[in-house]
């Protein structure tokens, strides 16, 4: 596959196939979406919300999961936020998610099928990264935005005014409905 992107990427390259999508680093809605990493939402999403390349900061997790109020998406929140501009954050899960389904018992066979040593999995335990709770996905697609959400507004570093909005979206028909529509804080 590798090879077929490169041969692929020299001719859009050759072809100034780039044009049309030259944009500023700034999201000019200045927006950031915290959505889901799922195949289908990778050119839907943005057409069902009428976003084109340069408008926003698209920051993709398992389930549109924010799992840890220190980790790297909440980071990318941040430096959204502080160094390119954004004014409001969006998270986006969907209905029919893979996150809905994780079974950390069951991952874990597959990582062993594939070549992982138990041992390697066992001390994981041993140094407190409790792997069933990080491995686990969520029941509710609903629950789960609101979730995410709440860490965002809660979090220490995010300054009054942004505004954090919760949306599910249907990775059929592209249709939202909204979890969470935060009202504008003055600042």
């Amino acid at each position: 596959m590798l090879d077929q992107i490169l041969e692929f990427n020299k001719k859009f390259v050759e072809n100034k196939g780039y044009e049309p999508y030259i944009a500023s680093k700034f999201p000019d809605k200045e927006v950031v979406v915290v959505t889901c990493m799922d195949t289908r939402l990778v050119e839907l999403l943005p057409k069902a919300l009428d976003l084109r390349n340069g408008d926003v900061k698209m920051i993709k997790t398992a389930g549109a999961v924010i799992s840890h109020p220190f980790g790297s998406a909440m980071r990318s929140i941040l430096v959204s936020i502080y160094e390119l501009g954004a004014k409001e954050v969006f998270v986006i899960g969907h209905h029919e998610c893979g996150m809905g389904n994780i079974n950390p018992s069951r991952m874990k066979e597959k990582m062993i099928d594939r070549g992982i040593k138990e041992d390697n999995i066992d001390i994981l335990g041993f140094s407190g990264i409790d792997l069933d709770k990080w491995l686990t996905g969520f029941t509710d697609v609903y629950d789960s935005v609101k979730h995410s959400v709440s860490i965002i507004k809660n979090h220490p570093l995010i300054p009054n005014g942004i505004e954090v909005h919760g949306l599910v979206i249907d990775p059929h028909t592209g249709k939202l409905e909204v979890v969470h529509r935060d009202q504008k804080i003055s600042e």
